[in-house]
């Protein structure tokens, strides 16, 4: 580990908007806190972005965006590299700044620099990848040439849960596409987006193409620039209820949306699958994150022969978790992020027992300061139950016992939501037949993981639209022009 302190680490970071490759506090002052989800005090303050911030951001977008189309693809791809080298050389600093600022272990936070910095060195090979086409009309009188370019200013709006994961998943297609970018972070972990911007800064990202605005009033400061009409794309990551809003709101001006969305993610356990596997996925595809991630599996469903001793597996596993601040040593359970959150997940168990769920193990919070809640195991859990519909984002693995694959795939189907299934067995008949039938955008057959950057990510439902990654992932950023040659 890095021998910079943590009071180091956070006055390390600028504090103050970054629009048109400077640093500039809000126009009208202002600052609110950051605080740290496992004490409850406050880390610092950084400036609190007003609505007149948010056009003086798209303001340098637009600006930038005609010169920065042109920039050859290889040296966004440069850029793109230089950032990741950057990102993998500050892992340690950056890590204790994510886990300050949300509350995850030490080892998980360097996890994510690693798999946000992954994002950039993918991106940075697809920016020599776009490509067209030529072909010769059907009737032979004429050519079809077709090219790609880029969207436009775009609007990105990431979540809390992986501060630098979720930037680096959008803005690295989108400097790969040749776009420009206003940026807003979730207001509770705004600094590890602010130290992303001084690294793509550093190297050598121009002025205004990434402009980044902290704010404690959200909705406040990017409708009006969704509704300006100059940006041409929004790329949200965070809850269905708020991408709703914001498509309702894309409306009027016809953006291009990217929306990853809720899940409420089913994790199928067959009798004839490997339970060492299928435990040690469940405890990867559950607590990964202290369960605050849209792709944590929200609801287990296990074979009837098998659920006694697969429910003791992960009871023993769960209860075995040490829980603390996330800087401390050996530490897999940290806080949640705010005191919102630890009631959402005591109400969602509250709501299960009252109901004839039983606890197997945690069920109940932490007394003392910070955000903690107990690992926790919930068995016979009835359908009509809040946290069968609802993400718990949480540290909860809720088990019902099903007998068909019929009844498990229904089961499993029966939600708004559609981005991510877990299945485990050892028929490779059952795997396909039952992947093919479950309706999510993302499989986890027999694996706990399935966030890759190499790999599409997204939903389907109200899960949302588009894919993040992969080949597809930069498409996102791109319109196709048609031209129509003339013989």
């Amino acid at each position: 580990m890095s021998s910079i302190s943590e009071a180091g680490v956070v006055a390390a970071v600028d504090k103050e908007l970054f629009i048109g490759g400077k640093w500039v506090p809000a126009a009208n002052g202002k600052t609110f806190p950051v605080l740290d989800p496992s004490t409850g005090e406050a880390l610092c303050e950084v400036a609190d972005a007003s609505p007149a911030d948010g056009v003086s951001a798209l303001d340098a977008a637009v600006a930038a965006q005609a010169d920065w189309a042109t920039v050859a693809p290889r040296e966004r791809g440069e850029i793109l590299r230089r950032a990741y080298e950057l990102l993998i050389k500050r892992a340690d600093e950056l890590a204790l700044l994510m886990t300050l600022e949300m509350g995850k272990p030490l080892a998980e936070s360097k996890g994510e620099i690693t798999y946000a910095a992954e994002f950039f060195r993918w991106f940075a090979e697809e920016a020599v990848r776009i490509d067209g086409g030529f072909a010769v009309a059907p009737n032979g009188t004429g050519r079809f040439l077709v090219t790609k370019q880029p969207v436009g200013p775009c609007l990105l709006i990431t979540p809390w849960n992986f501060p630098m994961a979720m930037g680096t998943r959008k803005i690295g297609p989108a400097v790969a596409a040749g776009c420009t970018m206003v940026i807003k972070p979730a207001a509770q972990t705004p600094l590890s987006m602010l130290a992303l911007a001084a690294i793509l800064a550093e190297a050598g990202l121009p002025e205004g193409v990434l402009n980044v605005l902290t704010t404690s009033d959200s909705g406040g400061v990017m409708e009006p620039l969704i509704r300006d009409g100059r940006a041409r794309k929004l790329s949200f990551t965070g809850s269905t209820g708020v991408g709703r809003k914001l498509l309702e709101q894309c409306a009027d001006k016809v953006l291009r949306t990217s929306m990853e969305l809720g899940g409420n993610a089913p994790f199928l356990v067959f009798e004839d699958a490997d339970l060492d596997a299928a435990v040690e996925g469940a405890m990867t595809a559950k607590m990964r994150n202290i369960g605050e991630a849209c792709t944590a599996a929200n609801r287990f469903y296990v074979q009837r022969g098998i659920v006694d001793e697969f429910s003791r597996r992960l009871t023993q596993r769960m209860e075995a978790l040490p829980m603390g601040r996330g800087t401390e040593e050996g530490v897999v359970v940290g806080p949640l992020i705010d005191e919102a959150a630890v009631e959402k997940v005591s109400g969602l168990v509250a709501d299960a027992t009252e109901r004839g769920a039983r606890v197997l193990t945690g069920g109940s919070t932490v007394d003392g300061p910070g955000n903690f809640y107990q690992a926790t195991v919930l068995t016979d859990v009835p359908k009509e139950a809040r946290l069968a519909s609802e993400e718990i984002f949480g540290p909860v693995a809720p088990i019902t016992a099903f007998d068909t694959e019929d009844e498990a795939i229904a089961a499993a189907n029966d939600t708004e939501f559609g981005l991510v299934s877990y299945v485990y067995t050892s028929d490779l008949k059952r795997a396909l037949r039952v992947s093919e039938r479950l309706e999510a955008g993302m499989i986890g057959l027999n694996q706990g993981l399935v966030s890759n950057p190499a790999a599409p990510f997204g939903g389907i439902k109200q899960s949302g639209l588009g894919r993040e990654g992969g080949t597809v992932g930069i498409d996102e950023f791109l319109e196709t022009k048609y031209i129509a040659v003339a013989l």
